[in-house]
Protein backbone atom coordinates (compact mmCIF):
# COMPACT_ATOMS: atom_id res chain seq x y z
CA UNK A 1 0.00 0.00 0.00
CA UNK A 2 1.24 3.40 -0.91
CA UNK A 3 1.16 6.55 1.36
CA UNK A 4 -2.81 7.53 1.42
CA UNK A 5 -3.39 10.95 0.19
CA UNK A 6 -3.00 13.34 3.15
CA UNK A 7 -1.15 11.48 5.23
CA UNK A 8 0.60 13.56 8.21
CA UNK A 9 0.92 12.44 11.56
CA UNK A 10 1.85 15.46 12.27
CA UNK A 11 -1.61 16.71 11.89
CA UNK A 12 -3.52 14.35 13.72
CA UNK A 13 -6.68 14.95 15.37
CA UNK A 14 -9.92 12.70 16.62
CA UNK A 15 -11.87 12.54 14.11
CA UNK A 16 -15.35 11.40 15.72
CA UNK A 17 -15.62 9.49 19.13
CA UNK A 18 -18.66 7.63 20.15
CA UNK A 19 -19.80 6.08 23.95
CA UNK A 20 -21.12 2.41 24.50
CA UNK A 21 -21.70 3.15 27.99
CA UNK A 22 -18.97 0.77 29.24
CA UNK A 23 -15.20 0.81 29.84
CA UNK A 24 -13.41 -0.72 26.74
CA UNK A 25 -11.01 -3.51 27.01
CA UNK A 26 -9.92 -3.93 22.63
CA UNK A 27 -11.14 -3.18 19.75
CA UNK A 28 -10.86 -4.17 16.11
CA UNK A 29 -11.71 -2.53 12.80
CA UNK A 30 -13.12 -4.82 10.48
CA UNK A 31 -11.38 -5.43 6.76
CA UNK A 32 -13.71 -3.56 4.69
CA UNK A 33 -13.26 -0.45 7.30
CA UNK A 34 -17.01 -0.07 7.87
CA UNK A 35 -17.29 -1.17 11.57
CA UNK A 36 -15.46 -1.18 14.01
CA UNK A 37 -15.89 -3.81 17.33
CA UNK A 38 -15.27 -3.42 20.69
CA UNK A 39 -14.53 -6.03 23.95
CA UNK A 40 -15.29 -4.04 27.57
CA UNK A 41 -15.55 -5.03 30.50
CA UNK A 42 -18.67 -7.11 30.33
CA UNK A 43 -19.80 -10.18 27.80
CA UNK A 44 -20.70 -8.03 25.63
CA UNK A 45 -18.77 -7.05 22.14
CA UNK A 46 -19.83 -3.54 20.40
CA UNK A 47 -20.21 -3.46 16.58
CA UNK A 48 -19.97 0.44 15.47
CA UNK A 49 -20.91 1.70 12.36
CA UNK A 50 -17.95 4.36 11.00
CA UNK A 51 -20.28 6.08 9.22
CA UNK A 52 -22.70 7.28 12.26
CA UNK A 53 -21.72 5.43 15.03
CA UNK A 54 -24.43 3.33 14.55
CA UNK A 55 -24.12 1.01 17.64
CA UNK A 56 -25.23 -2.93 17.44
CA UNK A 57 -24.42 -4.63 20.44
CA UNK A 58 -23.22 -8.82 19.99
CA UNK A 59 -24.80 -10.94 22.83
CA UNK A 60 -24.29 -14.59 24.41
CA UNK A 61 -21.09 -15.00 23.37
CA UNK A 62 -19.67 -14.22 26.53
CA UNK A 63 -19.57 -14.90 30.70
CA UNK A 64 -16.56 -12.31 31.49
CA UNK A 65 -14.70 -9.20 29.84
CA UNK A 66 -14.09 -9.53 26.49
CA UNK A 67 -9.97 -8.91 25.96
CA UNK A 68 -8.91 -10.19 22.55
CA UNK A 69 -10.73 -9.72 19.25
CA UNK A 70 -9.73 -10.52 15.95
CA UNK A 71 -10.90 -10.61 12.18
CA UNK A 72 -10.64 -12.93 8.85
CA UNK A 73 -8.75 -11.15 6.21
CA UNK A 74 -11.88 -11.08 4.26
CA UNK A 75 -14.36 -9.60 6.68
CA UNK A 76 -16.58 -12.58 7.33
CA UNK A 77 -15.66 -13.92 10.59
CA UNK A 78 -14.76 -12.31 13.98
CA UNK A 79 -13.29 -13.99 16.60
CA UNK A 80 -13.29 -12.65 20.46
CA UNK A 81 -11.80 -13.91 23.65
CA UNK A 82 -12.58 -13.72 27.07
CA UNK A 83 -11.60 -14.39 30.84
CA UNK A 84 -13.95 -17.24 30.47
CA UNK A 85 -11.15 -19.26 28.24
CA UNK A 86 -13.40 -19.01 25.49
CA UNK A 87 -13.10 -18.12 22.32
CA UNK A 88 -16.36 -17.13 19.95
CA UNK A 89 -16.90 -17.52 16.47
CA UNK A 90 -19.36 -15.02 14.95
CA UNK A 91 -20.84 -14.43 11.19
CA UNK A 92 -19.94 -10.71 10.43
CA UNK A 93 -20.62 -10.41 6.59
CA UNK A 94 -24.05 -10.36 6.78
CA UNK A 95 -26.16 -7.40 7.72
CA UNK A 96 -26.72 -8.43 11.16
CA UNK A 97 -23.89 -10.62 12.75
CA UNK A 98 -24.52 -13.88 14.53
CA UNK A 99 -22.94 -16.24 16.65
CA UNK A 100 -21.14 -19.34 15.23
CA UNK A 101 -19.48 -21.48 17.44
CA UNK A 102 -18.18 -21.22 20.91
CA UNK A 103 -14.61 -23.38 21.83
CA UNK A 104 -13.42 -23.80 25.16
CA UNK A 105 -9.95 -22.75 24.25
CA UNK A 106 -7.91 -21.63 27.61
CA UNK A 107 -7.33 -22.38 31.15
CA UNK A 108 -7.84 -18.55 32.90
CA UNK A 109 -8.26 -15.12 30.04
CA UNK A 110 -7.64 -15.35 26.55
CA UNK A 111 -5.12 -12.50 26.69
CA UNK A 112 -4.51 -12.37 22.34
CA UNK A 113 -5.53 -13.66 18.97
CA UNK A 114 -4.50 -13.21 15.72
CA UNK A 115 -5.54 -14.81 11.89
CA UNK A 116 -3.14 -15.79 9.42
CA UNK A 117 -2.74 -13.42 5.65
CA UNK A 118 -4.74 -15.96 4.21
CA UNK A 119 -7.23 -16.38 7.07
CA UNK A 120 -7.08 -20.25 7.37
CA UNK A 121 -5.58 -19.82 10.71
CA UNK A 122 -6.28 -18.40 14.11
CA UNK A 123 -3.71 -18.34 17.07
CA UNK A 124 -4.72 -17.19 20.41
CA UNK A 125 -2.74 -17.08 23.42
CA UNK A 126 -3.81 -16.69 27.45
CA UNK A 127 -2.52 -16.68 31.12
CA UNK A 128 -2.28 -20.48 31.07
CA UNK A 129 1.43 -19.63 29.07
CA UNK A 130 0.06 -21.85 26.20
CA UNK A 131 -0.28 -20.82 22.38
CA UNK A 132 -3.23 -22.51 20.23
CA UNK A 133 -3.42 -22.37 16.36
CA UNK A 134 -7.06 -23.35 15.49
CA UNK A 135 -8.26 -24.24 12.06
CA UNK A 136 -10.75 -21.17 11.08
CA UNK A 137 -13.45 -23.33 8.64
CA UNK A 138 -13.99 -26.51 11.18
CA UNK A 139 -12.87 -24.48 14.63
CA UNK A 140 -10.38 -27.32 14.90
CA UNK A 141 -6.95 -27.48 17.00
CA UNK A 142 -4.38 -27.73 15.04
CA UNK A 143 -1.22 -27.30 17.37
CA UNK A 144 -0.12 -26.40 21.54
CA UNK A 145 2.43 -24.41 21.40
CA UNK A 146 4.38 -24.77 24.30
CA UNK A 147 7.38 -22.93 25.73
CA UNK A 148 5.91 -19.73 27.23
CA UNK A 149 6.77 -19.33 30.94
CA UNK A 150 4.52 -16.59 31.28
CA UNK A 151 1.08 -15.42 30.25
CA UNK A 152 0.93 -14.76 26.61
CA UNK A 153 -0.17 -11.00 25.84
CA UNK A 154 0.80 -10.76 22.38
CA UNK A 155 0.51 -12.46 19.07
CA UNK A 156 1.30 -11.68 15.49
CA UNK A 157 1.38 -13.71 12.05
CA UNK A 158 4.56 -12.75 9.92
CA UNK A 159 3.74 -11.67 6.41
CA UNK A 160 5.35 -14.51 4.76
CA UNK A 161 1.98 -16.35 6.42
CA UNK A 162 4.31 -19.56 7.15
CA UNK A 163 5.55 -18.44 10.71
CA UNK A 164 3.54 -16.70 13.89
CA UNK A 165 5.35 -14.23 16.68
CA UNK A 166 4.30 -15.10 20.47
CA UNK A 167 4.78 -12.60 23.02
CA UNK A 168 4.63 -12.60 26.99
CA UNK A 169 4.71 -11.13 30.63
CA UNK A 170 8.53 -12.24 31.21
CA UNK A 171 9.70 -10.30 27.76
CA UNK A 172 9.88 -13.91 25.59
CA UNK A 173 8.74 -13.71 22.03
CA UNK A 174 8.64 -16.66 20.31
CA UNK A 175 8.97 -17.50 16.48
CA UNK A 176 6.76 -20.82 15.63
CA UNK A 177 6.45 -22.57 12.02
CA UNK A 178 3.39 -23.36 11.62
CA UNK A 179 3.78 -26.20 9.68
CA UNK A 180 5.06 -28.18 12.13
CA UNK A 181 4.11 -26.66 15.30
CA UNK A 182 7.71 -25.87 16.10
CA UNK A 183 9.50 -23.24 17.71
CA UNK A 184 12.36 -21.83 15.33
CA UNK A 185 13.58 -18.64 17.41
CA UNK A 186 12.85 -16.35 19.99
CA UNK A 187 13.68 -12.54 20.57
CA UNK A 188 15.36 -10.85 23.68
CA UNK A 189 12.61 -7.89 24.72
CA UNK A 190 13.87 -8.79 28.51
CA UNK A 191 13.96 -4.81 28.47
CA UNK A 192 9.91 -4.63 28.72
CA UNK A 193 9.57 -6.58 31.48
CA UNK A 194 10.54 -5.95 35.32
CA UNK A 195 10.25 -8.10 38.34
CA UNK A 196 9.93 -6.16 41.57
CA UNK A 197 11.15 -8.32 44.72
CA UNK A 198 10.14 -5.55 47.23
CA UNK A 199 6.22 -5.62 45.52
CA UNK A 200 6.00 -9.50 44.75
CA UNK A 201 5.47 -8.48 41.37
CA UNK A 202 6.08 -9.58 37.41
CA UNK A 203 5.76 -6.86 35.62
CA UNK A 204 5.43 -5.47 31.89
CA UNK A 205 5.54 -7.94 29.44
CA UNK A 206 5.36 -7.68 25.22
CA UNK A 207 1.89 -5.85 25.17
CA UNK A 208 1.88 -5.44 21.40
CA UNK A 209 3.34 -6.66 18.64
CA UNK A 210 3.40 -5.45 14.95
CA UNK A 211 5.33 -6.53 11.54
CA UNK A 212 6.64 -4.16 8.75
CA UNK A 213 4.90 -4.26 5.45
CA UNK A 214 7.73 -6.11 3.94
CA UNK A 215 8.16 -8.25 7.37
CA UNK A 216 11.85 -7.10 7.86
CA UNK A 217 11.19 -5.18 11.05
CA UNK A 218 9.06 -6.34 14.14
CA UNK A 219 8.07 -3.91 16.80
CA UNK A 220 7.43 -4.90 20.54
CA UNK A 221 5.76 -2.31 23.03
CA UNK A 222 5.73 -2.35 26.58
CA UNK A 223 7.81 -0.49 29.01
CA UNK A 224 10.66 -0.04 31.01
CA UNK A 225 12.18 2.27 33.91
CA UNK A 226 9.24 0.43 36.27
CA UNK A 227 10.45 2.03 39.37
CA UNK A 228 7.64 1.60 41.36
CA UNK A 229 5.46 -0.87 39.44
CA UNK A 230 2.12 -1.18 41.70
CA UNK A 231 2.19 3.01 41.80
CA UNK A 232 2.07 3.18 38.15
CA UNK A 233 5.49 4.58 37.34
CA UNK A 234 7.28 3.18 34.17
CA UNK A 235 8.03 4.70 31.17
CA UNK A 236 6.35 3.37 27.43
CA UNK A 237 9.24 1.59 25.15
CA UNK A 238 9.43 -0.28 21.60
CA UNK A 239 11.71 -2.35 21.17
CA UNK A 240 12.49 -2.83 17.07
CA UNK A 241 14.07 -5.78 16.17
CA UNK A 242 15.43 -7.02 12.54
CA UNK A 243 13.76 -9.93 11.37
CA UNK A 244 16.59 -12.21 10.18
CA UNK A 245 18.96 -11.62 12.83
CA UNK A 246 16.39 -11.03 15.72
CA UNK A 247 18.70 -8.50 17.09
CA UNK A 248 17.21 -4.83 18.51
CA UNK A 249 18.07 -2.66 15.98
CA UNK A 250 16.01 0.40 17.68
CA UNK A 251 15.18 1.75 21.34
CA UNK A 252 12.06 3.88 20.88
CA UNK A 253 11.37 6.22 23.87
CA UNK A 254 9.10 9.00 24.68
CA UNK A 255 10.32 12.15 26.72
CA UNK A 256 8.63 13.26 29.48
CA UNK A 257 6.22 10.41 29.91
CA UNK A 258 6.90 9.62 33.32
CA UNK A 259 3.72 6.72 34.09
CA UNK A 260 2.81 4.96 30.78
CA UNK A 261 2.67 1.80 28.67
CA UNK A 262 2.54 1.24 25.47
CA UNK A 263 -0.89 -1.28 24.83
CA UNK A 264 -0.21 -1.79 21.13
CA UNK A 265 1.68 -0.20 17.61
CA UNK A 266 1.44 -0.79 14.48
CA UNK A 267 3.85 0.28 11.06
CA UNK A 268 2.25 2.56 9.29
CA UNK A 269 2.14 3.72 5.28
CA UNK A 270 5.38 5.52 5.77
CA UNK A 271 7.64 3.01 7.64
CA UNK A 272 7.21 5.26 11.25
CA UNK A 273 5.31 3.50 13.89
CA UNK A 274 2.46 4.78 16.02
CA UNK A 275 2.26 3.40 19.70
CA UNK A 276 -0.94 3.78 21.93
CA UNK A 277 -0.04 4.67 25.47
CA UNK A 278 -1.66 5.12 28.76
CA UNK A 279 -1.34 5.37 32.34
CA UNK A 280 -1.58 8.20 35.02
CA UNK A 281 0.33 10.24 32.66
CA UNK A 282 -2.35 10.09 30.43
CA UNK A 283 -3.36 8.73 27.41
CA UNK A 284 -1.49 9.51 24.20
CA UNK A 285 -0.77 8.11 20.44
CA UNK A 286 3.13 8.24 19.75
CA UNK A 287 4.72 8.26 16.33
CA UNK A 288 8.41 7.46 15.56
CA UNK A 289 10.09 8.26 12.19
CA UNK A 290 11.80 5.36 10.69
CA UNK A 291 15.52 5.93 11.85
CA UNK A 292 14.63 7.88 14.70
CA UNK A 293 14.67 6.30 18.93
CA UNK A 294 12.69 9.61 20.03
CA UNK A 295 9.21 9.72 19.68
CA UNK A 296 8.86 12.91 16.41
CA UNK A 297 5.04 13.85 17.28
CA UNK A 298 2.29 12.80 19.88
CA UNK A 299 -1.61 13.22 20.21
CA UNK A 300 -2.98 13.95 24.00
CA UNK A 301 -6.15 11.83 24.58
CA UNK A 302 -9.05 12.93 26.77
CA UNK A 303 -9.15 9.77 28.21
CA UNK A 304 -6.87 6.71 29.26
CA UNK A 305 -6.08 4.30 26.08
CA UNK A 306 -6.44 0.26 26.18
CA UNK A 307 -6.30 -0.66 22.38
CA UNK A 308 -5.74 0.74 19.16
CA UNK A 309 -6.11 -0.73 15.76
CA UNK A 310 -5.43 0.96 12.28
CA UNK A 311 -7.87 1.04 9.59
CA UNK A 312 -7.69 -0.24 6.57
CA UNK A 313 -6.61 3.13 4.88
CA UNK A 314 -3.78 3.90 6.83
CA UNK A 315 -5.12 7.47 7.84
CA UNK A 316 -7.09 6.67 10.54
CA UNK A 317 -6.45 5.06 14.00
CA UNK A 318 -9.49 3.12 16.34
CA UNK A 319 -8.36 3.87 20.00
CA UNK A 320 -10.82 2.14 22.69
CA UNK A 321 -10.62 3.80 26.05
CA UNK A 322 -11.79 3.72 29.62
CA UNK A 323 -14.27 6.38 29.68
CA UNK A 324 -16.47 4.23 27.25
CA UNK A 325 -15.44 5.87 24.21
CA UNK A 326 -14.58 4.98 21.44
CA UNK A 327 -12.18 7.28 19.47
CA UNK A 328 -11.44 7.52 15.48
CA UNK A 329 -8.04 9.90 15.28
CA UNK A 330 -7.17 11.41 11.67
CA UNK A 331 -3.70 11.18 10.28
CA UNK A 332 -3.96 14.18 8.48
CA UNK A 333 -5.50 17.55 8.23
CA UNK A 334 -9.06 17.90 7.31
CA UNK A 335 -12.24 15.94 8.04
CA UNK A 336 -12.98 13.38 5.24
Amino acid sequence: MGIPTGFDPGKAHIAAQWNVGTSMVCCRVEPKGQFVYCGVQGPTIHRLAIADGKNVPLTGGHDSWVFALATTPNGGTLYSGGGDGRIVAWEIGLETPHLLRKTEAHQGWVRALATSTDGRLLASGGNDHAVRIWETATGRRLHDLGGHQGDVYSLAFEPSGQTLLSGDLLGSIRRWDLATGREIGTFDASALHHHDGSQFVEFGGVRGLATSTDGSLIAAGGLHKASNPLGAVSEPLVLVFDSRTRKIVRTLTADGITSGVVWNLSFLADGSIVAASSGTSGGFLLFWKPGTDRSHHRLALPNPVRDMNLHPDGLRVATAHHDGYLRLTRLASGHH
